[in-house]
């Protein structure tokens, strides 16, 4: 599914986390800025992944799982392209 809006820059997290990490709602934020309450609720569980503080995928092994997935699918891509090239060739 497309994203409807692009992603919010890393800034503009960090100024909405601080407040959260000295106790602030995620209501109380969402109120106060654009984004909604579960997407703050969603950047604060994440900082807790990333911190160690709760057991899942930090934000590195995200972006690096992507990264292969990508890496992944043009290798297969670049093999197919060669399967064929050498069956018409052969």
């Amino acid at each position: 599914m497309p994203r409807t809006r692009p992603a919010y820059p890393q800034e503009y997290r960090e100024q909405i986390l601080s407040p959260a990490r000295i106790g602030r709602s995620a209501e109380q934020l969402a109120a106060e800025f654009e984004p909604s309450e579960q997407t703050i609720r969603n950047w604060i569980r994440q900082e807790h992944i990333n911190t160690g503080e709760q057991p899942g995928m930090t934000s590195d092994d995200k972006s690096e799982l992507a990264r292969l997935r990508r890496e992944n699918a043009q290798l297969r891509e670049e093999r197919e392209i060669l399967r064929k090239a050498t069956a018409f060739f052969a």
